[in-house]
């Protein structure tokens, strides 16, 4: 379990770095990454284009690690993540990713699942519920 919460650690500080610290120690050849709203990534090497490219149009401002799970080959991670885009948007979510290792404890697979962090009661003031102006987060 320590080698698991050691390689996701490292995957985060890399975002938060800019930098590959090693995507090839990380990731099978044959790992398949799927982000919260959609993308999905398949192979090592989209991964790793991804990663480097992404990091010319933004930056990872927080990606804190709130908790681990494990069972058997699979991870779950929970965590707080913020971003800044280059073009001025801004990006702060809650999220969790489930991770399943290869034996050689590499990350096979990788989806992420978001949740939005501006959460309100729709029935604070009674039986209708009264939803706020905006449109669905993406994810």
């Amino acid at each position: 379990m320590e080698r698991r919460e050691e390689t996701i650690r490292l995957w985060f500080r890399m975002w938060l770095e800019k930098e590959d610290l090693g995507i090839e120690r990380i990731f099978d050849p044959c790992a398949v990454y799927v982000e919260s709203w959609g993308p999905e990534y398949r192979g090592r090497e989209k991964i790793k284009l991804w990663f480097e490219e992404w990091n010319t149009r933004g930056t990872v401002l927080r990606w804190d690690i709130r908790q681990f799970f494990h069972k058997d080959a699979q991870s779950v991670v929970g965590w707080y993540f913020q971003n800044a885009m280059d073009d001025g948007r801004q990006e702060i979510f809650e999220g969790m990713s489930l991770i399943r290792w290869t034996e050689e404890g590499k990350i096979a697979f990788l989806q992420e699942f978001g949740c939005n962090v501006s959460r309100y009661d729709p029935y604070r003031d009674g039986p209708e519920p009264r939803f706020q102006n905006e449109g669905a987060a993406w994810f």
